[in-house]
């Protein structure tokens, strides 16, 4: 297990996931991906586009600022990414692309009905994942 990726949104089960990672990266030697998702509210306009990217970059670095804190002096490569788009298929794709073996990430814990009607970013990135993925719960 030399790469993880961590799907981060600054959330309660998110920082979860981040410190599982940590315990990860320090037993196993590996480097650490945090990946932030974007969704940008449909329809969108240009200037309104531009706005919620640089509105979002600007909170997730402030995050970024944070983890970056809790992992220093460990000796673990870290990596940051913004994107923009759907979590789940940003997640995978990302997961492909940089031979990702491992997912780690928070699971919000939303109503039955709530999940039944807008689906799961985690189960999908589970059904999807083309590698091992850890869901935490809060």
């Amino acid at each position: 297990m030399k790469k993880i990726l961590v799907a981060y949104d600054g959330s309660e089960p998110a920082e979860k996931a981040f410190d599982l990672a940590l315990d990860f990266a320090r037993c196993f030697n590996s480097e650490i991906y945090v990946f932030a998702v974007v969704r940008l509210p449909e329809p969108a306009d240009d200037i309104e586009t531009e706005a919620i990217l640089e509105s979002a970059r600007e909170y997730y670095e402030k995050l970024f600022v944070a983890l970056r804190g809790k992992s220093s002096g460990q000796g673990i490569l870290l990596t940051f990414e913004t994107v923009v788009g759907h979590p789940a298929e940003q997640i995978v794709f990302f997961a492909e692309a940089e031979n990702i073996d491992h997912i780690i990430m928070g699971h919000r814990g939303k109503t039955l009905f709530q999940k039944w009607l807008l689906g799961s970013v985690a189960k999908r990135v589970m059904s999807y994942a083309p590698c091992s993925v850890t869901i935490v719960r809060v």
